[in-house]
């Protein structure tokens, strides 16, 4: 895949346009309700500084909790925004967030901080720097996901302890650009120093046994879950080649 390959598959999904089009109206709103210049760059940088911890403790947390699926009317949730991406980690469709899901959190961590920085000025500069760094993150989780060499060794790095957390040990390597937390917390680590694969990597622990007292994942799975006998073992799926990491 190709640079433009990447950028036209990015934009192909009506996430990032809506996200971009958030984007902009919040700088239009920005502009005609103006702050300082020192508390719109005092409320665009706490939330640049904030946003990789927020993100870390929703995907340790919540993601990868063993609680979202024990509840009816968030099981369907977790299965869209996480299980599925671990069955299927490079499938583009279910590669990005729901707006539902991602806005949320956005909204939250941006709208009142930023008011309380610098008024409605303040808070529409949070909401666009949120909105576009859940951008960046995004592309640089297709290149992670998607067949795109990169050519930066930054971006290398990032991709391999990504593609650990997805096809190796899902109990570490949280981040998506930023591992500061995960060094920080304890969950960082090079594949090297996990010579065993994980047996949940791909199920994240929803098996057989657990569908048979939680089922609702496993009805909109089609009434089977990851584990089962009568299901392919995820566990046993081919890591991509590690040249394209």
């Amino acid at each position: 895949m190709t640079l433009r390959e990447l950028v036209v598959a990015y934009f192909q999904y009506y996430t990032i346009r809506t996200y971009l089009v958030i984007a902009a109206l919040a700088i239009g709103v920005a502009l005609l309700q103006p702050t300082t210049l020192v508390r719109g760059a005092a409320a665009a940088g706490f939330v640049m500084l904030v946003y990789p911890l927020v993100w870390y403790c929703l995907h340790r947390w919540v993601l990868h909790s063993q609680w979202m699926w024990k509840v009816p009317f968030l099981a369907s949730t977790w299965k869209r925004i996480h299980y599925d991406h671990h069955q299927d980690p490079n499938h583009l469709e279910i590669l990005f967030g729901t707006l539902k899901s991602e806005l949320p959190p956005v909204f939250i961590m941006t709208l009142p901080f930023g008011y309380a920085i610098g008024g409605v000025g303040g808070a529409a500069v949070a909401l666009a720097t949120g909105v576009l760094t859940t951008c960046f993150y995004e592309f640089c989780h297709c290149i992670q996901h998607l067949s795109y060499k990169p050519k930066s060794k930054m971006l290398v790095a990032m991709k391999a302890r990504h593609m650990a957390h997805h096809f190796h040990d899902e109990t570490g390597n949280f981040g998506i650009t930023n591992f500061a937390w995960d060094r920080l917390f304890g969950t960082f680590y090079e594949r090297i120093e996990r010579p065993t694969r994980s047996a949940t990597v791909f199920n994240l622990g929803y098996t057989g046994d657990v569908a048979a007292v939680y089922p609702w994942v496993a009805d909109l799975s089609g009434g089977v879950a990851a584990g089962h006998p009568r299901q392919r073992d995820r566990v046993t799926t081919k890591e991509p080649e590690r040249k394209a990491a």
